[in-house]
């Protein structure tokens, strides 16, 4: 009953947190569509640009991340992430107001640092709340994954029916759902704090020094780099823009936010099915051989992507059979994250204060999207849709090869917490 009441908590936490994704994948899709906008009235703004200021972002949620992290060991969870909130109601309303490139970067820099006063807070509460709980600790890193894929799903959709019904406006009505989840994050019940005495800096050092985490690292890395390639506003561009691309892909949703946002939604739906069945695959699972089989699928990933983007003729019968092939893989590269997560948990959560150590997991995911967006600025420029999936592809060769080094004292550390 106890276990019971514990998991019904933190999934209370992680609705939360998903209501807060919700409207950040909105502001996402919104810049995108909002560069497109403007490009087309001849304003020259291009996916160059796109992809640096989500690299701004990512560089905000980088410098931050580990500061933060540290701070919410100090301050209650719920007083950071409201906190961040209304910085990022105030970001998103900001980067509405003028097309000023100046202000557009200032916009981004406030939305990375919500992000990195947000996001420690939270894993530090799901790592000492799933303490000595290996199964709940999957669960509930695969929850977690789940919160940030409401953001990718309802935010486009949101962000598409926003945008078609109030243009620019949209940034004011995302930013009021920001404001929303600000007040639903107070309600949120902090982790237990720091001893005094307690050194935070170095015990976070004593964590950055352990092998499990220095093996770990560069392969989350690797990872984090295809998702600023995919999840920020070049991708979301190249999809909306106005081009004679022979690409399919290309431009697809070109005047049609709206049908972009439900593509968002299609995806969500099959990755959340694909994370939900990890969810209870991961407690009984060699977490490392999870790692692999996701990486292999994403490989496949790039291949069906790369066929699907060259199919512009074909009937559509066999573009749907391709279609159904990426789906399917897509559930089986869902299972990374949350196997990931489940490693980097078990390896700092009983090493230092959570929150610094969680803002380790912020710091290398910041690091990764930064790379990844500026490789999308400029493989989406030259090569289009084409340029992400081949950058992809090294990605996650890289990954799979790095993956070795993930020995089994690693994945043993797993059950031990």
């Amino acid at each position: 009953m106890q276990a019971a009441t514990g998991e019904t908590r933190l999934l209370g936490e992680i609705t939360g947190n998903g209501i807060l994704r919700v409207a950040s994948g909105a502001s996402t899709v919104l810049v995108g569509a909002y560069i497109a906008d403007l490009n087309r009235q001849g304003v020259p703004m291009g996916a160059g640009l796109v992809g640096g200021l989500a690299a701004t972002a990512f560089g905000a949620e980088l410098a931050g991340s580990i500061p933060l992290g540290i701070l919410s060991d100090l301050v209650p969870v719920r007083a950071l992430m409201f906190a961040g909130a209304l910085l990022a109601a105030a970001a998103t309303l900001l980067f509405g107001l003028t097309f000023d490139v100046r202000i557009l970067v200032a916009s981004r820099i406030l939305e990375g640092l919500a992000a990195a006063v947000g996001v420690p807070p939270m894993l530090a509460y799901l790592t000492a709340a799933t303490a000595s709980r290996a199964p709940l600790r999957a669960r509930a890193m695969s929850y977690f994954e789940l919160s940030l894929l409401a953001g990718l799903a309802f935010g486009g959709i949101v962000a598409g029916q926003l945008w078609n019904r109030f243009g620019v406006g949209a940034f004011i009505a995302v930013s009021l759902l920001y404001v929303m989840a600000a007040l639903l994050l107070l309600t949120a019940q902090s982790i237990q704090r720091l001893d005094a005495g307690h050194s935070i800096f170095r015990s976070l050092a004593y964590v950055l020094a352990l092998p499990s985490v220095r093996r770990l690292a560069p392969v989350w890395l690797c990872m984090n780099v295809i998702i600023g390639l995919w999840l920020g506003p070049t991708f979301y561009f190249l999809l909306t823009r106005h081009t004679g691309s022979s690409q399919w892909l290309d431009g697809l949703f070109a005047g049609d936010v709206a049908g972009l946002g439900w593509l968002l939604f299609a995806y969500t739906l099959v990755f959340g099915t694909g994370v939900v069945i990890w969810s209870r695959l991961l407690a009984t699972t060699d977490l490392r051989r999870a790692l692999r089989v996701s990486l292999v699928a994403m490989l496949g990933v790039c291949v069906a992507l790369g066929l699907l983007n060259h199919m512009s003729g074909a009937p559509a019968p066999f573009r749907w059979i391709v279609v159904g092939i990426v789906a399917l893989l897509i559930m089986i590269e869902s299972g990374f994250t949350p196997a990931a997560l489940s490693l980097l948990a078990a390896s700092v959560g009983k090493a230092a204060g959570r929150g610094g150590t969680m803002g380790v997991y912020s710091f290398l995911l910041s690091l990764g999207a930064l790379a990844g967006s500026v490789v999308a600025g400029f493989a989406g420029q030259r090569f289009a849709i084409d340029g992400l999936i081949a950058a992809t592809a090294i990605c996650a060769t890289v990954a799979l090869a790095l993956s070795d080094r993930l020995n089994h004292e690693l994945v043993a550390v797993s059950s031990v917490n």
